[in-house]
């Protein structure tokens, strides 16, 4: 019968709780769910207003443009752009010097949602009870944690 005995989880190099991945898994899932309610008033889902961001800077952009600013694939971003397009956010339409690309652009009531969109990051930097400059380091050590894993 094998030994039921659970080992420390201080020596054991497989313990979840010791592994960077579940960490970041958890966090991820955990931050996903704490914007959950905030963009339900913008009836957008965290994908979305991740591509929505993006549009908010750059109102124009090739659907590849896009997917690489979000390290996304098409395969993944067609189905989060044909949802916003059917809530009247976008336009997708084919280049006129290139129709193999799409573009991508900002509808008026797309453009407007940007100002409901404002009172979304200081309100979870108020859950996460962090200050500006914690704020600002911790994101620059995933981002850098980001860029180490997919290097150019």
């Amino acid at each position: 019968m094998p030994d039921a005995t659970p080992t420390s989880p201080s020596n054991d190099l497989l313990s979840l709780d010791r592994q960077l991945c579940f960490a970041l898994y958890s966090a991820s899932l955990a931050m996903t769910k704490l914007y959950k309610p905030l963009l339900a008033p913008l009836g957008l889902t965290y994908p979305q207003y991740l591509v929505m961001m993006v549009l908010w800077e750059h109102a124009d952009l090739t659907v590849n443009d896009l997917g690489k600013r979000l390290q996304l694939d098409s395969g993944t971003l067609t189905p989060l752009l044909k949802r916003l397009e059917a809530a009247g956010l976008v336009q997708r339409q084919r280049d006129q010097e290139d129709e193999r690309r799409v573009r991508i652009t900002l509808t008026a009531s797309g453009r407007s949602l940007k100002e409901q969109a404002q009172s979304i990051p200081p309100a979870v930097a108020c859950q996460l009870d962090m200050t500006s400059p914690e704020l600002m380091s911790l994101r620059t050590t995933l981002t850098d944690l980001r860029d180490r894993l997919n290097p150019v």
